[in-house]
């Protein structure tokens, strides 16, 4: 379907006028195109990645190699999405030019493993969360970690009839 802007009007959570080049902590959510469980699958409370899983741990991992003015903090692949807290220590990239460059990569692996071009793996746009204090940063800490222990009622679960579409922003 062709963009109208009639009908696909996006409203983005982004803070106005805030520059996302700052220095700071950033939490991000980031799903897979259409909630498809393309990264592996939770056993006994256990993440179990398959090789797309694999691919995108590496280049998560690999993020600090080609923005190496980032730090890398909690982190968890699930199914169909990943968490994780990316900490920009300089003015150098933005969020946004750290997440489409995450999955610009990821996507280009995981489609030469599928023999697929130019197919999505990730929904447009993602979810973010400025950390602002320390106390804040341990609960999304805490949250990413429990995230496989929570998957049954996650809203992102296969099962789970929730919208989710308000909790994304265009990079």
């Amino acid at each position: 379907m062709k963009y109208n802007p009639d009908i696909h009007n996006r409203q983005s959570i982004r803070l106005r006028e805030y520059d996302y080049s700052q220095p700071g902590a950033y939490f991000v959510t980031i799903c897979i195109y259409h909630k498809q469980c393309l990264l592996g699958e939770i056993k006994d409370q256990t993440v179990i990645l398959n090789c797309y899983g694999e691919v995108v741990k590496f280049n998560w991992f690999n993020l600090t190699r080609v923005y190496p003015s980032i730090e890398l903090d909690s982190f968890v692949i699930m199914p169909n999405h990943i968490h994780g807290i990316i900490i920009l220590t300089d003015h150098s990239h933005t969020l946004s030019k750290v997440v489409q460059g995450f999955k610009t990569f990821s996507s280009r692996r995981i489609n030469q493993l599928r023999s697929l071009s130019k197919v999505p793996v990730w929904q447009r746009g993602y979810y973010e969360h400025i950390i602002r204090d320390e106390k804040t940063l341990q609960k999304i800490r805490e949250y990413i970690v429990n995230n496989p222990y929570n998957w049954k009622t996650d809203e992102m679960h296969p099962s789970q009839k929730f919208p989710i579409s308000k909790n994304i922003t265009s990079p």
